[in-house]
């Protein structure tokens, strides 16, 4: 595949922050609350502001208790689950996300199908691992800072899910990132990771989103800002893969470990 891109070098990092990002996102938001879109659903713009759709599938990949729901939860504005319960089976959830491209100053409406499936559903079922991997655009692979065995497995991920897929975007990230102080996983062994596999490494808070005055309600907008490091790079991550693909970017990959 091709070498990641650096970072803010595709997409605006800042962008969603802008008073024009702002009237984008609106698309996303209702009263400041995240709007929930199934499969079949997708945002309205206003006819002035209407901009192409890039759809991707998303594969989120990791050990059981890591955080894999809680961090699709958290992209899709939804309240996280207080108590860890073993995904049943494939469980999919659509984020949309505009953002701004470095290149053009073209707005895209991102389309994330994000595919989580539970550790003891694929060594189950055989048709599992396959399904989830059809198709799929990019792997998400999820360690947890408190659970030093979910980073030690990596290398393993890897290797099973997206070995034969040598096209495919791979994103790694850091669950529980604020139980900093009781890490398993100091920065030493991250540095190693990334100058061995040279791959994004992204971090994210287990802690729950913050909420609007009701005390109950999650609050949308900054909910958006505290993941949107995480969406700003898979759009980098997807749209330079995509570029590559149709001869626009050259191809600067490099061999990584398998």
């Amino acid at each position: 595949m091709a070498r990641p891109p650096a970072p803010g070098s595709v997409i605006v990092p800042d962008w969603h922050e802008s008073a024009e990002g702002k009237q984008y996102l609106a698309c996303i938001l209702r009263k400041n609350r995240r709007r929930v879109f199934g499969l079949l659903e997708r945002p309205v713009l206003p006819p002035p502001v209407a901009i192409d759709t890039a759809s991707y599938k998303i594969f989120v990949s990791g050990k059981s208790g890591v955080g894999k729901t809680a961090l699709v939860a958290k992209l899709a504005g939804l309240e996280v689950p207080v108590v860890h319960h073993e995904t049943t089976g494939i469980q999919t959830t659509v984020v949309f996300w505009p953002a701004k491209l470095q290149a053009s100053d073209r707005v895209v409406m991102f389309r994330f199908e994000f595919w989580d499936c539970g550790e003891s559903a694929l060594k189950k079922f055989d048709h599992m691992l396959p399904a989830c991997k059809e198709k799929t655009d990019a792997f998400l692979f999820l360690f947890s800072f408190t659970d030093r065995a979910s980073f030690e497995d990596l290398p393993g991920q890897l290797a099973r899910v997206a070995g034969e897929a040598p096209g495919v975007v791979r994103m790694v990230i850091g669950s529980k990132f604020d139980q900093y102080m009781h890490t398993d996983v100091p920065e030493r062994d991250l540095t190693a990771f990334r100058q061995a596999w040279d791959l994004p490494l992204l971090r994210v808070k287990s802690v729950p989103g913050r909420r609007l005055a009701d005390g109950r309600t999650l609050d949308g907008r900054a909910g958006l800002a505290d993941i949107a490091h995480v969406l700003n790079g898979l759009a980098e991550q997807l749209w330079h893969q995509d570029q590559v693909a149709a001869g626009l970017l050259p191809n600067t990959s490099e061999n990584t470990p398998s």
